[in-house]
C-alpha cells in the first residue's frame, strides 16, 4: 500500500487520498518532470499549505510522497547507489508555498547530504505553478560538494529540458573532479541492425560497429538485429525487439544502446523513453570518435560544426542544458567550456563556424595556389579508415604521423613532399578515412579537408587486403569520391597488408587490372621495398612537365626571360649561334616553345 510520510495531522482523508493518488503517477524517460505533476502539487499544497515532496528514481517512478517542511521532513530511505562520489539515483522534487521557487538553505543542504541527482523546488501559488528552479552537485572539492542552481523557470521550460542528457553531463563534470571516482559508469553498450536486402550482412555490419564502439570506449555487452523491408518509422525496429532489449539490458546491466543506422529525433526519443537508456545511432557514434580525436583548430571546427547539425534537430529541449562537457559517448565535443544555448543561438554558432572554415578553405586555397606556381603535382591518399593510409605516408616520407590500428586515428590532413623515381618532385596528402555510412554532417563539414582530394592531380586508393569485406569497403570509398564528385579523377589502387594473406591465388586476382599494386607496407619487399609503388605513381602521374632541350636565339632573349617565370631552368648555356636552355616547362605552355626544341627527354616527368 502506498504511504505518505510526514506531518499529515489536520490534512482531510480526501486529501490524503489524492497525496497517495501521486504513487500512480510517473514522469517519462528524459523528463524532469510532468505538467500533471507539477500542476497537482501545486493544487495540494495551497489546499494544505504544506511542502508537498515526492521522490523520483531514474525510471522516472514515484517512489515516496512527505508532507512538511523539510525540517520536519524525516526523508524516506533511498535504495539508490548514494555514495561519496556517486549520485543516488533519486531526484527530489518539493512544492514552496507563497511562490518562490528558488531553492532555500535547507534545500541545497539536503541536495549535498542526499547526492539526488536533481532537488528541483516548485513555487506554487492560487492554486498554480509559479515558477520552478533546480539544483544539483558539480563537483567535489576537498570532500565538499559545490553546486549549482538553475531558475527561476516556467513549467513549460522545465519540462522541455532533457533530463537524460542534463545526467550525463552533471556525472561527467562530477568525474572530472573527483579523478579517483568516476560517477559515469563503465558504457556497456548493446548494438541493435536491422538486415535488409542489397546492404552489407548484418553481422558483419554490427561487427564494424562494435569496433567504432570499442573506438569510443563502450564495452559491446550484447547485439541484436532483426530482418525488415524498412526501418519502423517509430521505433527504427519492432515493438516486440524492443522489448526484448528491455528485459535484456537488465540482465546485462547496459547502461547504452546504439543503433546501426541513423536514426530520425524522433525514434531516438520513442526508444529512449521505452527503453529508459541512451540511444545513440551510428552517426552520433562516429561523432563522438571524431570529438575524441581531432587535435588541430581546423579539425576541432569542422568537428563542432558536423556535432551542431546534427544535435540541431534533435535538441527536443536540450538547448537549456547544452554542454561541450559530455558525460560519454553521444556528448563529447572538442570545446573545452561549458556552452549552454538554444536552438538560435546554436544556428549562430553553426553561422560562426561555416564563416571560419571559410576561411580555412581560403588558407587552403593560397596553399595549392603557391604548389601550383612552384608547379608541384599532388597525389591524394584515400581509403577505407584503418586501410594504412597513414602508416604510408610515414613509410614514404618519415612524417611520424600518428598511425594506429584503431578506426579513425588520425583525422587531420597531412602533406609531405616525395621524390618520385624520374626524379620529379610531388606532394603526398594523408586525408581522413572513409566508412561506410559516413555520416553526410562529416562529409559537409569536412569540405575544407576533403577538397585536398577534388584538387588532387591523382588518388592512390589504399585498401586492406586482408580485411574479409574489403570489396564491400572498396565500394564505401567510392560512393563517398562520388559524392565528391572525384569518381573519374586518376587513380591507382594498393592493395596493402598482403603479409596477412596465405593465398598467392588472391593476390594476383586483385592486381589483374591496370594502375594496381599488392604489398606490404608495413614489410615491404627486402629488395625493392616500395620503390614498384612509387613507379607506378610515377606513371600513371598526369604529365604536366615536359623537360627539353631550348636554342634560342638572341633576338629572343626576352623568352629567356619568361621562361625563369614559368618553368624550371635546370642549366643555361651561352653560345655563338644562341643560347642553350635545359629546362622542364608546362605542358600548356610547350606550344610556346615547340620552334625552338633541340632535343626532348621523353623519360622526365618533372
Amino acid at each position: 500500500m502506498p504511504e505518505v510520510i510526514g506531518e499529515l495531522s489536520g490534512i482531510r482523508k480526501n486529501v490524503i487520498e489524492q497525496l497517495k493518488g501521486l504513487y500512480d503517477l510517473s514522469v517519462p524517460y528524459g523528463q524532469i518532470v510532468t505538467n500533471e505533476l507539477a500542476e497537482k502539487l501545486a493544487v495540494l499544497t495551497c489546499q494544505i499549505s504544506r511542502e508537498i515532496a515526492v521522490y523520483l528514481n531514474r525510471h522516472g517512478q514515484i517512489t515516496s510522497v512527505s508532507v512538511g517542511d523539510q525540517r520536519t521532513v524525516s526523508l524516506p530511505e533511498i535504495n539508490g547507489r548514494r555514495a561519496k562520489h556517486r549520485l543516488s539515483g533519486i531526484r527530489c522534487l518539493h512544492t514552496h508555498p507563497g511562490g518562490n521557487s528558488l531553492l532555500s538553505a535547507v534545500d541545497v543542504s539536503t541536495l549535498k547530504e542526499m547526492h539526488f541527482d536533481l532537488m528541483v523546488a516548485i513555487g506554487a501559488a492560487d492554486s498554480s505553478v509559479t515558477s520552478l528552479s533546480m539544483g544539483f552537485i558539480t563537483e567535489i572539492v576537498d570532500d565538499k560538494e559545490q553546486f549549482e542552481q538553475m531558475g527561476p523557470l516556467t513549467l513549460q521550460d522545465m519540462t522541455a529540458i532533457d533530463f537524460g542528457y542534463l545526467l550525463s553531463i552533471i556525472e561527467r563534470r562530477l568525474s572530472l573532479s573527483t579523478k579517483t571516482h568516476s560517477l559515469q559508469e563503465e558504457e556497456r553498450a548493446i548494438l541493435v541492425g536491422i538486415e535488409r536486402k542489397g546492404s552489407w550482412d548484418v553481422e558483419d555490419s554490427l561487427n564494424e560497429l562494435e569496433e567504432l564502439a570499442i573506438t569510443a570506449g563502450a564495452s559491446v555487452v550484447g547485439r541484436f538485429w532483426q530482418k525488415r523491408d524498412k526501418p519502423d518509422s517509430a521505433l527504427f525496429i519492432g515493438r516486440g525487439k524492443v522489448q526484448e532489449i528491455s528485459l535484456a539490458k537488465q540482465e546485462l546491466e547496459a547502461n547504452l544502446v546504439i543503433l546501426d543506422d541513423e536514426l530520425s529525433p524522433a525514434q531516438q526519443r520513442n526508444l529512449e523513453q521505452l527503453l529508459g537508456i541512451k540511444v545513440v545511432d551510428r552517426t552520433g557514434l562516429i561523432l563522438d570518435i571524431f570529438a575524441q580525436r581531432a587535435r588541430t583548430h581546423e579539425g576541432k571546427l569542422q568537428v563542432e560544426l558536423a556535432q551542431l547539425r546534427y544535435v540541431l534537430p534533435r535538441l527536443g529541449g536540450q538547448g537549456l542544458v547544452l554542454s561541450r562537457l559530455g558525460g560519454g559517448i553521444g556528448t563529447r565535443g572538442p570545446g573545452e567550456t561549458k556552452l549552454e544555448v538554444d536552438r538560435r543561438h546554436i544556428r549562430s554558432r553553426i553561422s560562426e563556424l561555416e564563416r571560419e572554415i571559410k576561411c580555412v578553405k581560403k588558407q587552403r586555397l593560397l596553399h595549392r595556389e603557391q604548389r601550383e606556381k612552384n608547379n608541384l603535382a599532388t597525389v591524394s591518399l584515400v581509403g577505407y579508415t584503418n586501410a594504412g593510409k597513414s602508416t604510408l605516408l610515414n613509410a614514404l616520407t618519415q612524417a611520424d604521423v600518428l598511425a594506429e590500428d584503431k578506426l579513425f586515428a588520425t583525422l587531420d590532413p597531412t602533406t609531405r613532399k616525395i621524390e618520385l623515381p624520374s626524379g620529379r618532385e610531388v606532394l603526398l596528402t594523408d586525408t581522413v578515412g572513409f566508412i561506410q555510412k559516413l555520416p553526410h554532417q562529416l562529409v559537409a563539414a569536412f569540405q575544407a579537408t576533403l577538397e585536398e582530394v577534388t584538387e588532387a592531380d591523382l588518388l592512390l586508393h589504399v585498401i586492406d587486403a586482408s580485411h574479409p569485406l574489403y570489396e564491400q569497403q572498396s565500394d564505401a570509398v567510392w560512393q563517398v569520391l562520388k559524392e565528391l564528385h572525384c569518381e573519374t579523377k586518376p587513380a591507382i589502387t594498393l592493395f596493402n597488408k598482403i603479409d596477412k594473406i596465405a593465398e598467392s591465388e588472391s593476390i594476383t586476382r586483385m592486381t589483374r587490372l591496370s594502375g594496381s599494386i599488392a604489398l606490404s607496407v608495413l614489410h615491404p619487399d627486402q629488395d625493392e621495398g616500395l620503390a614498384p609503388l612509387l613507379k607506378l605513381i610515377d606513371e600513371h602521374l598526369p604529365l604536366h612537365w615536359i623537360s627539353c632541350l631550348l636554342k634560342i636565339p638572341y633576338d629572343a632573349s626576352a623568352k629567356l626571360a619568361q621562361l625563369y617565370e614559368l618553368a624550371k631552368v635546370k642549366n643555361v648555356d651561352y653560345q655563338d649561334q644562341g643560347i642553350l636552355v635545359k629546362v622542364s616547362l608546362p605542358s600548356e605552355y610547350f606550344e610556346r616553345y615547340n620552334q625552338y626544341v633541340v632535343e626532348m627527354d621523353t623519360c622526365q616527368r618533372g
